[in-house]
């Protein structure tokens, strides 16, 4: 497993770089095109960092783009604001340093295309407009940490604060889940393709909540931040809207709120229908770039179709909540409700959702490679005791 030998130090100096560029140049130009201009390069950076190819889309691909929008970015720059010199520099700065930014481990790519590939993105572009989770004012700890990581300050967007956060026995029942998975892939052949598919959405809940709650505490230990949590027990929903907008992957919600449903609803006059269908399909389009990093494939489409479902299931049970409401009938128990959410979420989810994942040989690469996590962890724990003890 080449977790140690991919590029993990020079993407790391590399993001610091670009995001302490970020909060130089937005506390120089005011939110708008002039600030947009200059923050270009970085949500270019920030969305090609994972990737080394996209087969038959490939890294060259990636290359000539940065290329482009450099060359776009030195006559915009030099256009709206002459004086500031830094703009141009910064083209010829990041830029070279996209060709050597490669993960070989799927798990990286993965890791790194949420984190900087999707929402790391969506913040600089937020930035750019004037609006959070990132703000110049911050200082520059809390600021590098908000861009390059999934997390957000606790009241940073207004809202009512998350639920308290799951105690120790939570936390242990989900290691314990995801250790039992992991000792499972080496037969998980053998069981029936549902069954897999149930065991990698386990597998995927469980690393996301494990993996998020770690870095917003590197976050309250490194900064002192008070982060908000990124999960609220989505295992106790009973709607297709209280799962996606108030219990599962909260970071991603409060993103997609201030990037794409308030500015679709404040241009539609209002019109929450249009709003939601339009976050729903960006969360598509972003699905499918995740599975692009992951797999190295373009994108099948399937992950939007998966999506706007949702999306418009979402409206339709509002519609039906709201006319159940209005004739005065009692509401369904709520064993009912979720026991209706979960045959739909696996419908959709076997349907469309884990099927371009898996298939072409996506299953056994990504079965293969984890694999070898757990003896990656045993000999890097073997190493560092023998380095103590010696």
């Amino acid at each position: 497993m080449e977790l140690l030998r991919d590029n993990v130090p020079m993407v790391s100096l590399s993001v610091t770089a670009a995001a302490l560029y970020a909060r130089f140049a937005s506390s120089r130009l005011p939110p708008g095109l002039p600030r947009f201009a200059a923050l270009l390069p970085v949500i270019a950076f920030f969305a090609a960092a994972p990737v080394k190819k996209i087969s038959p889309i490939s890294f060259r691909y990636f290359r000539k783009s940065a290329l482009s929008v450099e060359s776009g970015m030195i006559y915009l720059s030099a256009e709206i604001s002459k004086n500031l010199k830094f703009v141009q520099i910064s083209t010829k700065i990041i830029f070279p340093s996209v060709a050597p930014l490669a993960f070989s481990s799927s798990i990286l790519r993965f890791v790194a295309g949420f984190f900087l590939g999707w929402l790391g993105t969506f913040k600089v572009a937020l930035l750019a407009a004037g609006r959070g989770p990132l703000d110049p004012a911050l200082p520059v700890v809390p600021f590098l940490f908000i861009a390059a990581f999934p997390v957000k300050l606790k009241g940073s967007d207004g809202r009512r604060p998350a639920a308290a956060s799951e105690g120790p026995l939570s936390r242990a029942v989900e290691v314990a889940l995801l250790a039992a998975i992991l000792r499972l892939y080496p037969i998980i052949h053998t069981l029936h393709r549902y069954v897999r598919y149930c065991a990698y959405g386990l597998h995927l809940y469980c690393l996301l909540n494990l993996l998020l709650p770690c870095t917003a505490a590197a976050g309250r230990a490194l900064a002192g931040m008070e982060l908000e949590r990124q999960f609220d027990r989505p295992y106790l929903s009973t709607s297709l809207r209280e799962f996606w907008g108030r219990r599962w992957n909260l970071m991603v919600s409060a993103i997609l709120r201030s990037a794409v449903y308030d500015p679709v609803r404040a241009r539609t006059c209002g019109n929450a229908a249009a709003a939601a269908m339009a976050t729903f399909l960006v969360s598509g389009v972003m699905h499918e770039a995740m599975a692009s990093y992951l797999l190295l494939r373009p994108p099948t489409g399937e992950m939007v179709a998966f999506f706007l479902i949702h999306g418009a299931c979402c409206l339709a049970e509002d519609w039906c909540a709201r006319r159940w409401k209005a004739k005065g009938w009692p509401p369904l128990p709520r064993p009912v409700t979720f026991l209706l959410l979960l045959g739909f979420m696996a419908g959709t989810m076997f349907w469309l959702f884990f099927p371009p994942i898996c298939r072409d040989g996506g299953e056994e690469m990504l079965l293969q490679e984890w694999a070898a996590v757990p003896a990656f962890f045993v000999g890097t724990a073997q190493n560092l005791l023998r380095y103590f003890i010696n």
